[in-house]
């Protein structure tokens, strides 16, 4: 009994010892003692590890926190060296490309100031320039050839005056023509001169176009208003025909043209119709290596036209709300047919109807790229399917043809942009 009261006060010593020096807590100025009961078979470090894990928890999270704080900020500063890659990439290529990227950047400027750049998707490069020039002037010298050919073709007092004027506009055009090409050719070894000596082409440009819609004004009054043909010479982003009036609501319609291209690859878009809120509303168009694509309301349909053999052909398509049925005619004959071609979507009224360009928004975003070039006449709009004898009376130019009675193919009834030009047309007169 005795060795065994001995046993337990040796115990409780112990345990007295563990509580005052090793599980002391300072509070203050004051110290505060926590003991804890160990089991008799336990080891007492083992006791003291166990009551320190609370805070080795907290010591693990705060490390853990920290180094993800250094890893976003390593990352944070990663990126700032990228910005800054990007920032000097994109410094080094404005200033490379500062015209090119300004004139990008002021085309929407140019639009809605009105001022008639005639030069407006023309490559920048004095040699491509050369080119456009080339064939701008070509198209020129047509239309002057076309005025001396009525000249000479009149015998009237006034037609012999028109000659004279003629002469003398094409002997002024020889010499604005060899003067711009001799200062495209000084702007090859001096580029610093380039966007000037362009401003001085545009101008020249835009005068000639005048000039000779002066002439052709004169000889139009003596041809009917339906017996003219409407010539884009090049694909450009300016040359347009904007018809004065929207269309109707159409539950069905057929729309049918001349038209004549040997424009590659794709002949552009021969007309486009736009709503508020649909761009697409009505569009046919041929872009790139893609096939001749009739577009209703965003929807498409290929049409298997092939028509840019640079001869005239008489095209047609018919479609009907119901089922989205559509019909594609050539010269007369039906090509080919389809169905679910937007169905149940009448064509939307107070659009903006406009010829030789495809529109981004409505009545204007044009891109060079989707431009119509060639010549297009007796574009006419019904708001009805027509048949086949009727589009066979039109491709055939028979007496029995009757008008559009939405949109009719009259002078009147179009105003013409950008050096587009009008020149009379007879229907299977002039055919290739």
């Amino acid at each position: 009994m005795e060795l065994h009261l001995k046993g337990l006060s040796w115990r409780l010593f112990l345990i007295s010892y563990l509580c005052l020096g090793c599980l002391s807590q300072d509070f203050g100025e004051q110290k505060q003692f926590i003991c804890t009961s160990v089991p008799k078979d336990m080891d007492i470090c083992s006791a003291t590890l166990q009551t320190s894990v609370p805070g080795e928890d907290l010591t693990t999270t705060v490390m853990q926190l920290r180094e993800t704080v250094l890893q976003q900020k390593e990352t944070i500063m990663n990126q700032k060296d990228t910005i800054r890659e990007l920032t000097s990439k994109l410094t080094r290529c404005e200033g490379q490309g500062g015209t090119d990227s300004s004139d990008s950047r002021g085309g929407a400027r140019r639009k809605e100031s009105g001022a008639k750049n005639t030069m407006g998707d023309v490559s920048r490069g004095p040699s491509d320039t050369l080119t456009q020039l080339s064939q701008t002037l070509q198209s020129l010298k047509q239309r002057l050839e076309n005025l001396e050919q009525f000249s000479r073709n009149n015998n009237s007092a006034q037609a012999s005056s028109l000659k004279e004027l003629l002469q003398s506009k094409i002997d002024d055009l020889e010499r604005q023509v060899l003067s711009r090409v001799s200062g495209l050719g000084e702007a090859r070894t001096g580029l610093r001169n380039d966007t000037e000596q362009q401003g001085r082409v545009e101008s020249t440009l835009t005068t000639l176009h005048q000039r000779i819609s002066d002439l052709e004004k004169g000889v139009k009054e003596n041809r009917p208003l339906d017996k003219f043909q409407l010539t884009f010479p090049l694909r450009t982003n300016y040359m347009y025909a904007k018809v004065r009036k929207s269309l109707p609501e159409m539950y069905a319609f057929s729309v049918c043209m001349w038209l004549k291209s040997s424009a590659s690859p794709g002949v552009g878009t021969p007309f486009s119709y736009a709503v508020p809120g649909q761009a697409n509303e009505l569009v046919l168009i041929e872009w790139g290596n893609n096939p001749m694509e009739l577009l209703i309301n965003d929807k498409v349909a290929k049409l298997p036209f092939l028509i840019n053999d640079g001869k005239w052909h008489h095209i047609c398509v018919t479609w009907t709300t119901r089922d989205g049925v559509w019909e594609a005619f050539q010269d007369g004959e039906s090509r080919g047919t389809g169905e679910n071609l937007a169905p149940y979507h009448p064509i939307k009224p107070q659009g903006v109807l406009i010829l030789g360009q495809e529109q981004d928004t409505l009545g204007g975003g044009f891109d060079a790229t989707q431009a119509f070039v060639g010549d297009l006449a007796n574009f006419n709009i019904w708001d009805r399917k027509l048949s086949a004898g009727e589009i066979y009376h039109l491709a055939t130019c028979s007496s029995k043809a009757q008008p559009g009675n939405v949109f009719s193919w009259l002078e009147t009834h179009m105003d013409v942009y950008g050096g587009a030009s009008k020149w009379t047309f007879q229907p299977c007169r002039q055919l290739n």
